[in-house]
């Protein structure tokens, strides 16, 4: 009898978030917020879970003060997860989420095995068309100990994403040498689809 239990490899989900030049900028923006009582279907909510939960157990990291970031108040939380998380890893962030993982491991050597890193559609600089990026998450010159944290470093765009665009890819792929970036198309803009196959399939492919 095998009395072997297989593991499932843990995922970290680091969501996305805003930044504003001062806490002013940051009240006319909760001023112009229209909330919405449904629930959209998107791929980052229960169709990740779903799609990956034979094999991968998925965190949502719960970073602080999403709706005026901080990067150094997401390090500190960032760092209080790894202390946790198994050996074996997996990290995707998906906008500011996506800056942060690409600031956080191009400043800081990762003990982990990461065995996959997803950064999809983050922005580079403070040259966006609709938002500032402020609040610390600026990137340094030098990214190349990205690839040396994880060599399986995806960064994932979207064709049509009228929030961070491709002029943002294309600084990425100046800075970084050996880059594995890819574009999708029909991804509804800044990843507001419904279904994203493609990254079930990186993922899997990676890990298992």
């Amino acid at each position: 009898m095998n009395n072997k239990i297989n593991k499932k490899t843990q995922i970290l989900y680091i969501h996305g978030g805003n930044t504003y030049r001062s806490r002013k900028e940051f009240q006319k923006a909760l001023k112009k917020y229209e909330p919405s009582l449904e629930k959209p279907e998107i791929w980052s909510g229960d169709y990740l879970e779903k799609k990956l939960a034979k094999d991968f157990q998925l965190i949502r990291a719960g970073m602080p003060f999403k709706e005026n970031a901080r990067y150094e108040e997401w390090k500190t939380m960032f760092e209080h997860y790894l202390k946790i998380l198994d050996k074996n890893l997996v990290l995707i962030g998906v906008s500011l989420g996506g800056i942060f993982l690409a600031k956080y491991l191009s400043e800081n050597k990762i003990n982990k095995k990461l065995k996959g890193v997803y950064i999809i559609a983050p922005p580079y600089d403070n040259s966006l068309p609709h938002e500032d990026l402020l609040g610390g998450f600026k990137l340094k010159n030098d990214l190349s100990l990205i690839y040396k944290n994880c060599q399986s470093t995806h960064f994932i765009f979207s064709n049509d994403d009228n929030i961070v665009p491709l002029s943002q890819a294309e600084k990425y792929q100046k800075r970084i040498k050996d880059i594995k970036i890819y574009f999708f198309d029909n991804m509804n803009g800044h990843f507001r689809c419904e279904k994203f196959p493609e990254l079930i399939k990186m993922i899997k492919n990676d890990c298992l």
